[in-house]
């Protein structure tokens, strides 16, 4: 399993949200440039970066900082917040970006995100799913920057996806971003179990090393993690087993 860094950028400036509230933000420092650099140089072979301004307005307020990380050329970014077309897809992945990550639309429009694994590749899309847990237990999906909530299941979504090649999907648990409650590891254990041919991302509650061994045995590909890298509380001997340049 590979760890994968986030960035949240909200104004020029990396943040991170508790639980996905844009009005409970923490402002963090160094810059996204200094922390692409600390990451590469630890290891890290891949980026994931969220536009929040866009996922919030539909708007790529960040396109031109996104661009300069890319253009560092070291980590492969996969970034996303308010892609609403396939000419914002085609836009960014110009600009150097590795993989553009579909939100909204991948619950909303999947007929037509579908289009686009076909036109710009299975390996350059990214859907990313951000689920609440019903009263049932069952993972429901939430949209356009977790304002929304949705009725349709998690298994329902990847059910319309059938044959389409999907390979990377980039799960969230909303209640659990930010929030270092650790990782909803029977969520992913399940998701893997139904679909085993995605290379799932599991996203929401790293608190430490021993969050990561036990999403790696979930089977998942990656682990995303933003606020516990942010702020250290990860030894660097800790994340080597994880980060495929260390």
């Amino acid at each position: 399993m590979e760890l994968i860094p986030a960035i949240d950028l909200r104004g020029g400036r990396v943040v991170r949200l508790f639980k996905g509230d844009f009005d409970a933000e923490t402002v963090y420092d160094p810059g996204p440039a200094d922390l692409y650099v600390r990451y590469a140089r630890a290891g890290a072979r891949h980026l994931h970066v969220v536009d929040l301004d866009g996922a919030r307005d539909g708007q790529a307020g960040n396109r031109a900082l996104v661009a300069e990380l890319a253009d560092l050329g070291t980590l492969a970014i996969q970034c996303g917040g308010g892609l609403r077309s396939s000419l914002a897809v085609q836009a960014l992945l110009a600009v150097g970006v590795h993989r553009a990550v579909i939100g909204s639309l991948a619950v909303t429009e999947p007929g037509e995100v579908r289009v686009w694994l076909d036109e710009f590749g299975a390996d350059r899309l990214v859907l990313a799913l951000d689920v609440r847990l019903g009263a049932d237990g069952v993972p429901r999906v939430a949209t356009h920057g977790w304002r929304e909530q949705s009725a349709l299941a998690l298994w329902d979504v990847l059910d319309g996806y059938e044959g389409s090649g999907l390979t990377h999907v980039l799960c969230t648990d909303v209640a659990r971003d930010g929030a270092l409650a650790g990782p909803n590891l029977r969520l992913y254990g399940e998701a893997v179990a139904r679909f085993p041919w995605i290379r799932w991302q599991a996203s929401g509650g790293v608190r430490h090393a021993a969050d990561l061994q036990a999403l790696a045995e979930t089977g998942v590909a990656a682990a995303v993690s933003g606020k516990a890298l942010l702020e250290g509380r990860m030894k660097p001997e800790e994340l080597e087993p994880f980060l495929p340049g260390a």
